[in-house]
């Protein structure tokens, strides 16, 4: 949940039009009491209804302002149900979740930065959603995924840490990238807490109004740009190298508790994407590093893992969307292959020395992923 450039607005505009012309816009005709209509510009979010059927609910979301926006559909304590980010101006969006009965909001970003414009909805009946059981077991394998992608960061990010107290530059860089590669992969759950993300994994620009980012910034891009700009490791590094391990354990703590369903696997398989487009290929994620294929390949790695388990049910349900996909991710990871020697290892080039072309090769495979991937979540409820 950052902010974008000019840049990655663009490629994010882009990326949405191909998810419209992708026939993910369906006829009014077709729409029942299970959609609700989104219409966000740059000072408002209207709902076509404040009350809606708990259960699987879609949200067809128009921007109509001259910002790139966000939709989120939230829990009471700010907890993300689902969400949708990158939904350029003039472009439409489908966004299909489980909700179950109860009080929400509907948040709409412009801009992509603040608390956004809130609207108050209920989803309403006691209706109990009936899963195909092969859904809950996808999910509780994705759960101890998390949990162990989580798990597995934590001594990384201790030895990372560790290099930065002991005020050691270089292993200090060596130790970076790896420690990212957990949290990269199962990004989207952290985001879903709304308090972890903003800690550990804001860039500057992404501050919000009025913070100050010699006292504010804090996370892992605080540290790299340290390390690689400033060239330096000061008691305030020191500091946050410390905070950041107390945040990670939080999130370590958390992961088992998050609120996973097939729906939210689907659309944080795309949201995942969407961190590639707007970060990754752009080069601004790790700006100062250039470690930025080190997390590009996390991301398609942790987007492929919530696919595969939810490809039984999406195949037999759309068996043209799974062969796509197959074919896409496959493609993919071939391209990223390029950029590493050792396909066991995570020693990728350095993004600096990736040219404009092939920024624009790996741009184009990650949008030909992501138009697909955008309708996986409906073809798992068909």
């Amino acid at each position: 949940m950052r902010p974008a450039s000019p840049v990655s607005v663009a490629i994010a505009a882009a990326a949405a039009l191909t998810a419209v012309t992708g026939c993910t816009e369906k006829s009014s005709a077709e729409d029942g009491d299970h959609v609700v209509h989104v219409t966000a510009t740059d000072d408002k979010c209207e709902v076509s209804k404040k009350e809606f059927p708990a259960g699987h609910v879609e949200l067809a979301v128009e921007n109509k302002g001259s910002k790139v926006t966000e939709v989120y559909v939230l829990f009471p304590d700010d907890r993300v149900v689902t969400e949708r980010e990158n939904i350029g101006p003039g472009t439409k969006q489908r966004v299909t979740a489980e909700v179950k009965a109860g009080d929400y909001q509907i948040a709409c970003k412009p801009g992509m930065k603040g608390d956004g414009i809130r609207q108050a909805v209920k989803a309403t009946g006691g209706k109990t959603i009936q899963r195909d059981p092969r859904l809950d077991k996808a999910v509780a394998a994705y759960r101890a995924y998390a949990q162990m992608q989580a798990d597995e960061t934590l001594p990384k990010a201790e030895t990372f840490a560790r290099a930065v107290k002991d005020g050691d530059l270089e292993a200090a860089r060596k130790a970076y990238a790896p420690s990212r590669i957990g949290w990269e992969r199962t990004e989207p759950v952290a985001e879903s807490f709304g308090d972890i993300d903003p800690k550990v994994d804001v860039r500057e620009d992404g501050l919000e109004d009025g913070q100050d980012p010699a006292t504010d910034w804090t996370g892992w891009h605080r540290l790299e740009k340290a390390l690689w700009q400033d060239e330096k490791i000061g008691d305030r590094e020191k500091e946050l190298a410390g905070l950041l391990i107390t945040d990670l354990k939080d999130w370590q703590n958390r992961v088992g508790k998050a609120d996973i369903t097939p729906t939210s696997m689907a659309n944080g398989a795309k949201e995942l994407l969407d961190e590639v487009a707007t970060g990754k290929v752009t080069g601004e994620e790790e700006r100062y590093s250039h470690t930025d294929l080190v997390d590009f390949k996390a991301n398609v790695e942790g987007a492929q893992k919530s696919y595969e388990l939810l490809k039984p049910v999406a195949q037999e349900n759309d068996k043209a969307l799974t062969t796509e996909l197959d074919r896409q991710f496959a493609a993919l990871n071939t391209l990223l292959d390029k950029y590493r020697p050792d396909t066991t290892s995570y020693d990728f080039t350095s993004y600096d020395k990736v040219g404009k072309t092939d920024r624009k090769e790996l741009s184009d495979a990650v949008n030909a992923l992501a138009e697909p991937l955008s309708k996986l979540a409906a073809a798992v409820v068909k």
